[in-house]
């Protein structure tokens, strides 16, 4: 069986971040957090990795990661393209936005044959995420169900002091798999609470400890088949509903593999604290984490040597 290989997005600009923060370094050394990321999946024992990146960007992610990471794990690299389209179609005039999550996927599908793990470049996610995944999908197999999965966090792990994040409030059924999941799009910290809005007046608490998709996903072999296949009847839909800015989400497209009865999804949890860089202002309190980690001896002080 092959094993599993690391699918890193960083194809995406953040927008309220306000630049390329997938290769903003967060440490004394230049280190960004994809190195974190790619030398806890090393040690969780992955051994190839692929950047789904623009081709605009290549020579800077390549700059930064070649001669570090990459002296010690196979990096490769893949394009999303917005022309990256099924015979037949074509880019609406004036659409410059990506595809979405499960297109920046599908843009690594000639470079990964097997099980693969999708994470995002700018996301901190923590060793022990990498080897619960890696584990699960170096035994997992389809039957005449495809058998994925997910690294769930704890909320409160997972907001910013700094603005608002928005957040897939996963409900879990008693044999530990995903039932579904609530998107809500305005979570912040209140005071002592976390709570959601809908329409800016109406603040709605959530339980602390309630379990969150942090985009951290695991796939058995024919993934890639099926997301090329269901990609048309996702794009008829863009393309009637909103051309300029609707995407091929990776979430909607395992939800509705699931609801059909098509795939189960295996809700593995984590107490480890998720780090990202939402807005410029994270970046301070995410080199201190990153430093402490450091300190504590969870990562030497320079990662590659």
């Amino acid at each position: 069986m092959d094993k599993p290989v690391l699918v890193v997005m960083a194809a995406g600009m953040g927008s309220r971040y306000g630049g390329l923060k997938q290769i903003e370094p967060v440490s004394e050394q230049g280190e960004n957090i994809a190195d974190f990321s790619l030398y806890d999946a090393l040690l969780a024992g992955f051994e190839k990795a692929v950047f789904v990146i623009n081709k605009n960007i290549e020579a800077d992610v390549r700059a930064l990661l070649d001669e570090g990471a990459g002296k010690h794990i196979d990096i490769d690299y893949a394009f999303q393209r917005l022309d990256d389209l099924p015979a037949g179609y074509r880019v609406p005039e004036g659409r410059v936005k990506p595809w979405g999550t499960c297109h920046a996927v599908m843009a690594a599908r000639h470079a990964v044959s097997g099980p693969f793990v999708v994470i995002n470049a700018d996301d901190y996610y923590g060793p022990h995420a990498y080897q619960l995944m890696f584990d699960y999908l170096s035994s997992a197999k389809n039957d005449e169900t495809a058998r994925y999965a997910m690294v769930g966090y704890t909320l409160k792990n997972t907001v910013t002091e700094n603005g608002h994040v928005a957040r897939g409030i996963c409900r879990v059924d008693a044999d530990g798999f995903m039932a579904g999941v609530d998107e809500r799009l305005k979570i912040m910290r209140r005071g002592a609470e976390i709570a959601y809005t809908e329409d800016d007046e109406t603040w709605i608490p959530l339980p602390a400890d309630a379990v969150v998709s942090m985009n951290f996903w695991g796939f058995t072999e024919g993934f890639m088949e099926i997301a090329v296949r269901e990609f048309p009847a996702a794009l008829d839909r863009i393309l009637r509903t909103d051309p300029l800015r609707g995407e091929y989400q990776l979430p909607r497209t395992v939800g509705d593999m699931k609801d059909a009865g098509e795939a189960t999804v295996k809700v593995m949890t984590t107490d480890d604290h998720w780090y990202g860089i939402t807005y410029k202002e994270d970046r301070k309190s995410v080199v201190s984490a990153l430093q402490a980690l450091k300190d504590r001896g969870v990562y030497p002080d320079k990662l590659w040597r």
